[in-house]
């Protein structure tokens, strides 16, 4: 078993990702995993790299196939006893103007960015060695669907002492409330995308709870973050930032040094602590 420190990007053959494994490739003191579904474009992007002279390693993962998470789960395990930074990074948004129901859409999109997020955290958190770093990845637009959200629903996202599995049920309703078009009226916001995100954050701040109740003596710290509006396939060219400074807040979260004590359970956008 090697005793090298271990890093992993969700996600990360392109865009915000890859900027976060290129970073991570030049900081990070120990092996960095470039994750992607298909395994020509992982080898793709690791060779692009190595151009740069840069070194990372390459694992299949789609997180949205419980097998795939797990076969990367057992190779963690196998080889290094565990992660030292996790970055979830995987997500996916329909542009603006798709004609795909909505309600397809927001199943979609909750598959992956909130469910699939969630399936890697649960089969990944307990592999976290201590002084270990997990950054989600979310949004600022999971800030703007919550103030689109009604002051009920408002209340329990915000809420200290939601469960993961409340978060679970709230999540499904969404999806459930679009599919009768009935969710305006049940005081959700009109964006799926948006709602996602929400799911991520409070997931964030449920997991670094449970963290603190279960592993306070390991340091772990775990953070949601919003990398800003980044030129990517996702976001399209009239985004202001490059991938590579919004790779910039979540290779931060994901370098804190072991003496820090924080940001833990934190919402962090420009490398700041936002009110969630």
């Amino acid at each position: 078993m090697s005793s090298v420190p271990v890093a992993v990007v969700t996600g990360s053959n392109k865009g915000i990702g890859f900027a976060i494994v290129q970073a991570l490739c030049k900081q990070f003191q120990g092996d960095v995993y470039l994750t992607a579904r298909d395994p020509g474009r992982g080898q793709e992007a690791v060779a692009k790299l190595q151009q740069e002279g840069l070194h990372a390693f390459f694992h299949q993962l789609d997180i949205d196939d419980l097998q795939s998470i797990r076969a990367l789960r057992d190779f963690l395990k196998e080889k290094y006893g565990g992660v030292n930074v996790l970055v979830n990074n995987a997500g996916i948004a329909f542009k603006v103007h798709d004609t795909t129901p909505f309600a397809v859409q927001a199943e979609v999109t909750l598959k992956t960015n909130f469910f699939g997020t969630r399936n890697v955290c649960t089969e990944l958190l307990p592999l976290v060695k201590p002084y270990g770093r997990v950054v989600n990845v979310s949004s600022m637009v999971s800030n703007m669907a919550l103030k689109g959200c009604s002051q009920e629903l408002q209340q329990k996202f915000r809420s200290d002492t939601i469960t993961e599995d409340e978060l679970v049920e709230l999540m499904t309703k969404f999806v459930e409330d679009t599919k009768k078009s009935v969710h305006e009226k049940e005081g959700w916001p009109n964006t799926a995308y948006g709602v996602s995100k929400i799911g991520v954050t409070v997931l964030s701040r449920i997991q670094a709870r449970m963290l603190n109740e279960k592993r306070k003596g390991d340091h772990i710290l775990l953070n949601a973050c919003c990398p800003g509006w980044v030129r990517t396939d996702m976001a399209g060219p009239k985004a202001p930032k490059s991938p590579e400074e919004g790779a910039e807040t979540p290779v931060y979260l994901a370098l804190l040094p072991s003496d820090a004590d924080g940001p833990h359970g934190q919402f962090v956008s420009n490398k700041t602590v936002q009110t969630w």
